[in-house]
């Protein structure tokens, strides 16, 4: 059986023992990128994006973001001079703390400087303001986010050419930092996002490493730092300069903002968020969609609303308006398309399609039968396993990403037939019972118990689902007690009828549903008092031989006693 490894290498990986089977991460994975096994869920590396959409829905936490934070301390002690970029999102995450507050406590843990990466956000608005304004009537996808740059270079490659060749804004600023302050210096990203670490990753000679807020929030506890408790007179400044427009990056619609010319043009914007929204966008062939003489260009970001609802940011907060207005706040209004960028952040973009294995249809109906799945009637399209419907579950299977007991539908049916074959073949009288008293299972011999007219039912009904309990038997006291004690009842010897029961009453689901086991034993009974009969006589006989032995034994006694007196009174004569 294959084993899934918890691979430390990616950015996202599943933390094995503590994986349970909900399917949840498969559900929401825009990618399908999960292979189960033994009923844990593991990531499909090269499927993977790096969303980290499954780190956020994921139940358990059993799905981890890869920690990197021992690797920046080392970094820190190298004796380089380390400075942070930090994502415009912050002022969301940390938004109790100052800005200045946050740039002191991080220059505290030993970094040279702090700088926004929204300077490297306004630089690739200028490049991608100045492309668009030579660029021919078509459709254009932005390059911001990793994680979409990713998705369409692997499910959908047709688009690769639409999307601008324009670096994304962290390594574009780290390029810019570099320019700034040397090629020698180290550069470690704190934000939101899992993909960056891709980019890292990919790009070691610009950046060192990319880490999230949770990785600095544990720092700074680690390090007893408290940025609330810094005064304001040490409050320090980002570097090189405060960002502007770029600070807008962070939610739905702000490249776009960025990018609009106010005295009009021929370029229209649009954006979408979400990876499942961008499939949905992407699913024609770019050759068949026609832009007449417009330019449209697409703001495309893997998470829902921004980077503001990223995968480490508080579930409780991330998306709010509140969340959204902390970041809109820092934005003057301003557009970046007179600003020049004298360093170079252009990129080659190559698709890496990813491909499902090819089957037939006749694979397709076995795997689906091998679940129980016959007919289309029997395809449920329920969702319980994670995948969108009975035939993609299929193909999963036959990909080796999904296993048998996925199916819900048809673990249930599994059950059922179990119950069902233990119900009918067990030797006793076995009912299910509701907290309404209502029967909702029984077997034949239940019936049996009673008279004619129940077994007639039973069998033109097909069972006795639905009946009061009371109008069969009288245990309802006892359905009651282990309802509500949660635990099993007994009483032997209950007379129902010309028929003598041993009852077994236990819980099934607390205050919900009881089962009973009821045996006839009138038989034994009987037998029993035949038995109890003929001991009786025998002992009654023995109680007579006895008395009548102990009659004669005294009679003799008797007789002796008066022998012996004889015999003493002679000798005492003889002796005087």
């Amino acid at each position: 059986m294959e084993k899934i490894e918890m691979n430390l290498h990616f950015p996202v990986f599943t933390t094995e023992n503590i994986c349970h089977d909900c399917y949840k991460c498969i559900r929401h994975c825009p990618c399908k990128a999960i292979r189960i096994v033994d009923g844990r869920a593991g990531v499909i590396q090269e499927l993977c994006v790096a969303c980290g959409m499954c780190v956020k829905v994921c139940p358990a936490h059993a799905k981890k973001i890869r920690p990197d934070l021992a690797r920046a301390r080392y970094l820190l002690g190298s004796g380089k001079k380390v400075y942070a970029s930090l994502a415009p999102s912050f002022v969301s995450f940390f938004k109790q703390y100052e800005p200045g507050a946050l740039v002191a406590a991080l220059k505290r843990l030993g970094f040279a400087g702090v700088s926004e990466t929204a300077l490297g956000a306004q630089a690739v608005s200028a490049e991608t303001g100045a492309f668009l304004a030579q660029a021919k009537p078509g459709i254009y996808l932005s390059s911001a986010c990793p994680a979409v740059v990713d998705y369409v270079k692997k499910y959908a490659p047709a688009y690769v050419g639409n999307i601008t060749s324009v670096l994304s804004p962290l390594l574009s600023h780290a390029r810019l930092l570099r320019r700034e302050f040397g090629d020698d210096i180290g550069i470690v990203f704190f934000g939101p996002c899992a993909a960056k670490k891709n980019e890292a990753d990919r790009h070691a000679d610009l950046l060192d490493l990319a880490l999230t807020f949770d990785d600095l929030a544990e720092w700074l506890s680690a390090e007893n730092i408290d940025p609330a408790r810094i005064n304001a007179a040490d409050y320090a400044k980002m570097v090189p300069e405060t960002a502007r427009e770029g600070k807008i990056y962070a939610v739905e619609g702000g490249m776009n903002d960025t990018l609009r010319d106010p005295k009009g043009g021929d370029i229209r914007y649009h954006a979408v968020s979400g990876l499942h929204n961008l499939a949905r966008l992407l699913k024609d062939p770019p050759e068949k969609i026609d832009t007449g003489s417009c330019k449209l260009f697409i703001e495309c970001l893997a998470c829902s609303g921004g980077c503001v609802n990223g995968p480490v940011m508080p579930q409780n907060d991330a998306g709010t308006l509140s969340s959204i207005v902390q970041v809109a706040r820092g934005y003057d209004g301003t557009n970046s398309l007179a600003r020049t960028v004298d360093v170079p952040i252009d990129e080659r973009i190559i698709a890496e399609p990813q491909t499902d294995p090819e089957v037939t249809e006749e694979d397709i109906k076995n795997a689906l039968a091998s679940v129980g799945k016959f007919t289309p009637a029997d395809e449920l399209n329920c969702g319980g396993c994670g995948y969108f419907s009975c035939r993609d579950f299929a193909k999963a299977l036959l990909a080796n990403k999904a296993e048998v007991g996925m199916c819900v539908s048809h673990l249930r049916q599994l059950a059922q037939k179990k119950s069902n074959a233990l119900i009918r073949y067990i030797p006793a009288g076995v009912v299910i019972v509701d907290r309404h008293m209502k029967i909702v299972e029984c077997n034949r011999r239940f019936a049996e118990l009673f008279d004619e007219d129940t077994v007639l039912a039973y069998d033109s009904c097909g069972g006795l689902t639905g009946a009061e309990l009371g109008a069969f038997a009288d245990f309802s006291d006892l359905v009651a007690a282990a309802l509500i004690s949660g635990g099993e009842v007994e009483r032997h010897n209950q007379v129902c009828g010309d028929k003598i029961l041993n009852i077994s009453v236990f819980c099934i689901a607390q205050n919900q549903s009881v089962g009973a086991i009821i045996q006839d034993v009138t038989s034994l009974e009987l037998h029993r008092e035949q038995v109890s009969e003929k001991a009786r006589k025998v002992i009654q006989k023995n109680i007579i031989t006895c008395q009548k032995i102990a009659r004669d034994l005294g009679e003799h006694m008797a007789e002796t006693e008066i022998l012996l007196r004889e015999v003493a009174g002679s000798y005492t004569e003889i002796k005087k």
